[in-house]
């Protein structure tokens, strides 16, 4: 059957699994330079801020040049988002994950502050602010690919695949940093070990760059950028016309990436500095508890395609409400099984954003602008709280001498973010996206579509036939049937 454009979409879901794996190794290499900043991060501390006398200050300033980078995320995706929205997904994936892969690398053969001062520092954040304009169009342009790649009673569960990208990146980088804290004495991860691991981002950048040159740009891409001529709207008008949408995306990425900032960049550093737990001990109990994390992200994306997207939101951000100080009580208290068991809290919890979070936000609007309003709006949530995560908490330990404070800070957000959820979003779990046709698999799913086109376009107003979604040649021969 052959299909009129701007109609029922019809997805390989073979091909769409393979997008998923092309997408997902980009997620990875982000995450493993992330991972490995966060691991070795006293290292890099006193690599890059030895002029700094206080160890605790020496971190802050290492967890602030890794948010200060963070500012530069907006503009990435400012330029890559209209990029992506006129030219296509596509190209903008293919461009990204190279430009990454060099910044990991570069970060490798930095000279030390011992070697060339104060430039040691300065040239650290150039490498992370390339970075993060990098980051600023990948992984809004790797959730929108997904979700525009999959039918719609399945985009949860393959959007999923880019949050287990996440975490197999923190493994990689986890186990790496394990292994060379335990082969190599501290003089030797000091002097040359910690640089390893990051010298492995070009080689693997090269590998996702192959796997994504193979991509084929979206069905629903294709269709509207063939169907629509209409001018592109200004992103001030985006903002004045989907203020809600914005809105209710801005706060879910914030909750969203505070706690996935908390357990996988910050973490680390508190179980080494605060708690006095060895680093080849945290590090290996946060990697088998990011292990169990993978089959649980993939478990709740399912279940959010069968419950809902907002039922399971609100089943995390409850959790986090009543637990998160719990959780870091547990970590202070003086016995291996309570430290895994606060981590394990946290991680399971965080595991309901994992499995539900890409495969929503590219839901919020429509594929014109799809890209580059998720794109700014993400990257700014994300500046303003994700990137800062770190940086917050060791201030609020700092300040108020209570190792709690990180959990408080995370009970607070996840209350916020329960009420925001409740009265604000809508589930779009198993419906079209805006503004498109349904996006279907199979001949039942179409069928399906067909007879329910009210359901098929929840969006639109008005729906009362199914010749709004049928395919041009189908609604020929019904009328040539009725004659």
């Amino acid at each position: 059957m052959k299909f009129n454009k701007k109609k029922i979409n019809v997805v390989d879901i073979q091909q769409t699994k393979k997008s998923v794996y092309a997408t997902g190794i980009g997620n990875a290499m982000e995450w493993f330079d992330f991972g490995l900043y966060s691991y070795l991060a006293v290292i890099i501390s006193q690599t890059f801020f030895s002029a700094v006398e206080n160890d605790q200050l020496k971190l802050v300033f290492t967890f602030a040049t890794f948010a200060i980078a963070f500012l530069m995320r907006p503009l990435g995706g400012v330029i890559f988002g209209k990029i992506g929205d006129k030219s296509g997904r596509k190209v903008v994936l293919t461009t990204t994950i190279i430009v990454m892969a060099f910044s990991t690398f570069l970060i490798g053969v930095l000279p030390t502050y011992d070697q060339i001062g104060i430039w040691a520092p300065i040239l650290l954040l150039a490498a992370r602010i390339i970075q993060g304009f990098s980051t600023g169009g990948e992984y809004a342009g790797a959730m929108v690919y997904i979700a525009e790649s999959s039918p719609d009673n399945k985009r949860n569960m393959l959007g999923s695949g880019l949050e287990i990208g996440t975490l197999t990146g923190f493994i990689l980088a986890s186990v790496l940093a394990s292994a060379l804290f335990i082969f190599l004495s501290d003089d030797q991860m000091a002097s040359w070990g910690w640089r390893l691991p990051f010298l492995l981002g070009l080689p693997l950048g090269l590998i996702g760059l192959y796997l994504r040159k193979g991509l084929e740009e979206t069905p629903i891409f294709e269709n509207e950028l063939s169907e629509d001529e209409s001018e592109e709207e200004s992103f001030l008008s985006i903002l004045k016309n989907h203020k809600k949408d914005v809105l209710v995306c801005f706060v879910a990425v914030a909750f969203f990436n505070i706690t996935n900032y908390m357990l996988l960049s910050y973490m680390p550093s508190y179980l080494d500095e605060i708690i006095g737990l060895s680093s080849t001990t945290g590090t290996i109990i946060i990697t088998v508890i990011m292990v169990i994390m993978v089959p649980l992200a993939l478990m709740f994306g399912k279940l959010s395609d069968n419950i809902g997207n907002k039922t399971v939101f609100l089943i995390g951000l409850g959790g986090l409400t009543l637990f998160s100080a719990l959780a870091f009580y547990f970590l202070n208290l003086d016995s291996l099984v309570f430290v895994s068991l606060g981590i394990l809290i946290l991680g399971v919890l965080l595991s309901t954003y994992e499995g539900t979070m890409p495969g929503t936000l590219p839901t919020m609007f429509t594929t014109d602008i799809r890209y580059r309003t998720l794109a700014v709006t993400f990257n700014v949530s994300v500046s303003l709280f994700g990137g800062t995560t770190p940086l917050i908490a060791t201030w609020l330990v700092y300040q108020t001498g209570s190792n709690l404070a990180p959990g408080f800070y995370l009970t607070i957000v996840s209350i916020i973010g329960f009420a925001v959820t409740a009265f604000f979003f809508t589930n779009t779990s198993g419906k079209s996206l805006k503004g498109s046709y349904p996006t279907v698999a199979s001949k039942s799913e179409y069928k399906e579509a067909v007879e329910n086109p009210k359901d098929a376009l929840w969006w639109k107003e008005g729906v009362e036939t199914a010749e709004e979604i049928m395919p041009v040649e189908e609604k020929k021969d019904n009328q040539d049937s009725d004659k």
